[in-house]
């Protein structure tokens, strides 16, 4: 089985004033130094066990994609190293490796065998190859006449036609369809669970929590935090609407979660819960109960524009249903500082049972992104059970009636 090891990783580049510099930094005797160094990585470190799921996240420019090509090897490292054990598998750039001007399946046998895969070992699988690609007749069509996505569809099916140790994926999936994704996907699942190391890098919120059992949040080139897939996305989500007198924080919670919390502050959540038809509070429900969430809301300052945003997160944190009272035109205006707002949601808990939570956001707009006041995570916690309706699987109870016409 593969497990990575990054001991104080680091990557800078040269970069001089003129290109004069350069050159005489390489002729001119007495070496001396006419550049500066500026660094993409600095000092990470952290270890995937063999079996673990790991998801890398981070803002464009964070130092994702570097990372994974030191790693894997593309890139040599400025400080640090990099240890990993078994066969590793890796999708990087976009056809990374592919030669445009031979044919898929020349292609094919070049790139299987960059895996460590021995002639024979592709010539055996390349019907399975060909059937996950599903390019049809272009398999034996230069590669320069391929989309993005059938160069994507090929290179998926080559790095994973066997079960690497180790299996490294970066955004190169973002550009294919829905469906091939979704089979992507499939294999991927199926390969952790046979017991493949997997590194993804992602900016789907839901694919990191789904697979993955750890994450890495990489900002300005440095390690800024790894835990829970949950509690990792909710402060990246966090710093996305990084502002002036903007606060993140964080703390653990009574059963061991992680609650990020983040905003202006100019109008908070004071009071939070989940009622059932008497008005009660609750914490239990039945699937198809008829219940409401009750938001008290605080104003520190006057505001313009106010804008309570909710959603509802199973126990994975993907969101099961969310919504705003921008988008159902419940805008308030011109909020004065010292009040209070109350906000009733009322809807039956159509969902199937398990553990849920809520989050809340309080906006000017229908987005965290323009002015956060607040955004928290985990501000209600409840569970669903089902004692009156049948059994049933998923996430959602949809009512259904079941015709059956035998001729």
């Amino acid at each position: 089985m593969g497990k990575i090891t990054v001991t104080k990783l680091g990557k800078a580049y040269k970069k001089y004033p003129t290109r004069w510099a350069r050159l005489a930094e390489w002729v001119l005797p007495g070496n001396k130094v006419r550049h500066a160094l500026t660094w993409v990585l600095q000092d990470i470190n952290f270890t995937v066990s063999p079996g673990e799921a790991v998801g890398i996240v981070g803002m464009n420019g964070a130092g994702k994609s570097t990372l994974l090509k030191m790693i894997t090897g593309t890139t040599l490292p400025t400080t640090g190293s990099v240890e990993i054990t078994g066969r590793v598998a890796a999708l990087l750039e976009l056809g990374m490796g592919f030669h445009p001007d031979f044919t898929g399946r020349q292609n094919v046998f070049m790139a299987g065998q960059l895996l460590g895969l021995t002639v024979e070992d592709i010539a055996r699988l390349m019907p399975e190859i060909e059937a996950f690609a599903e390019i049809g007749e272009y398999i034996d069509q230069p590669v320069r006449m391929y989309s993005s996505g059938m160069q994507m569809r090929l290179a998926f099916s080559v790095a994973t036609a066997q079960r690497p140790d180790v299996l490294i994926v970066d955004e190169a999936l973002s550009v294919g369809d829905a469906y091939f994704q979704h089979k992507s996907f499939d294999r991927i699942r199926k390969y952790r669970d046979q017991g493949t190391t997997l590194l993804l890098v992602s900016h789907d919120k839901g694919s990191i929590q789904a697979i993955c059992d750890r994450a890495i949040l990489l900002n300005s080139g440095k390690l800024v935090m790894q835990g829970e897939p949950e509690a990792v996305m909710d402060f990246y989500n966090a710093m996305l609407a990084d502002r002036e007198n903007h606060k993140v924080e964080q703390k653990v919670m009574d059963d061991g979660k992680v609650q990020t919390l983040s905003g202006t502050g100019e109008a908070r959540v004071e009071d939070i819960a989940l009622l059932n038809k008497k008005g009660e509070r609750i914490e239990v429900v039945d699937v198809g109960e008829p219940v409401s969430i009750l938001i008290k809301v605080r104003v520190n300052a006057d505001i313009p524009k106010l804008v309570l945003g909710y959603g509802i997160k199973d126990r994975l944190g993907q969101v099961m249903f969310g919504t705003n009272t921008y988008l159902t035109e419940q805008v308030l205006e011109n909020v004065k500082a010292g009040g209070s707002c109350n906000f009733e949601i009322k809807f039956p808990a159509n969902l199937g049972p398990g553990n849920y939570s809520v989050q809340t956001a309080l906006t000017s707009s229908d987005t965290h992104l323009e002015n956060n006041y607040e955004w928290r995570d985990l501000a209600l916690l409840f569970s669903v059970v089902n004692t009156t309706k049948q059994i049933f699987v998923g996430c959602n109870w949809l009512p259904s009636n079941i015709v059956i016409k035998n001729k």
